[in-house]
């Protein structure tokens, strides 16, 4: 058996071994090389389906959770109550009038003495200031439009119109004629105050009063006695 060598004089067995050998080597790099893009391009793949994953997952994250923002907090304005008016230290006042601290009862008002004895159904006794007094006698015992100058005092002063009779004359004879009327003798008669005493007299005839002739308004009677 021939001993076969290749040009380079190896033996042409070895020649095509390692010719067979290359090729798949370069097969074998081919196929790596192949292999190497295939995993470079499934991690290219990965990674982009991650960061896809990643980018949808924050867009949820960013859809369901709302965002908070930071936002200063201001004070809500609180509004002061009204200061109270204060009361000033000093207030002036007025002094006003005070009655007396221990004022006693009203003091009693005299009358025109009372209807009794003979003037029992007379007018204007037992009245205060009267406008009108009657004895119940004649004309002459009558005195109208009475209108009083004083009262309350020693002696109450009023003027009036009576009937005036001068001498000579009778009462069916007298003319009314203005009169000046006297109520006197103040004081106490059956628990009461009043004048006890009246007259009436014509100043413009020269008459005056006379203290000594007057009717007794507390019991009724004349003086002096007719």
């Amino acid at each position: 058996m021939s001993n076969a060598r290749n040009t380079d004089g190896s033996p042409r067995g070895t020649a095509s071994r390692e010719a067979a050998a290359a090729q798949v080597r370069g097969r074998g790099c081919a196929a790596s090389r192949r292999l190497c893009a295939a995993v470079a391009i499934a991690s290219a793949g990965l990674a982009a389906a991650g960061c896809s994953a990643v980018s949808r997952a924050a867009a949820a994250s960013s859809a369901t959770t709302p965002s908070v923002t930071a936002r200063a907090t201001t004070p809500a304005p609180t509004t002061a109550p009204p200061a109270s008016p204060t009361a000033p230290t000093s207030v002036a006042t007025t002094s006003l009038p005070t009655a007396p601290a221990s004022a006693g009862p009203p003091a009693a008002v005299p009358t025109l003495g009372q209807p009794a004895g003979v003037f029992a159904h007379g007018q204007g006794f037992g009245q205060v200031k009267p406008s009108k007094i009657f004895n119940g006698g004649d004309p002459t015992g009558l005195v109208t439009q009475v209108v009083w100058r004083s009262w309350g005092g020693a002696q109450a002063v009023a003027t009036g119109i009576s009937d005036y009779v001068g001498p000579g004359q009778t009462v069916a004879g007298g003319k009314e004629e203005p009169a000046t009327v006297v109520a006197f003798n103040l004081g106490i008669c059956d628990g009461k105050l009043m004048y006890r005493s009246v007259e009436w007299y014509f100043p413009q005839h020269k008459q005056a009063f006379d203290p000594g002739h007057y009717e007794d308004i507390c019991t009724g009677t004349y003086v002096p006695a007719s």
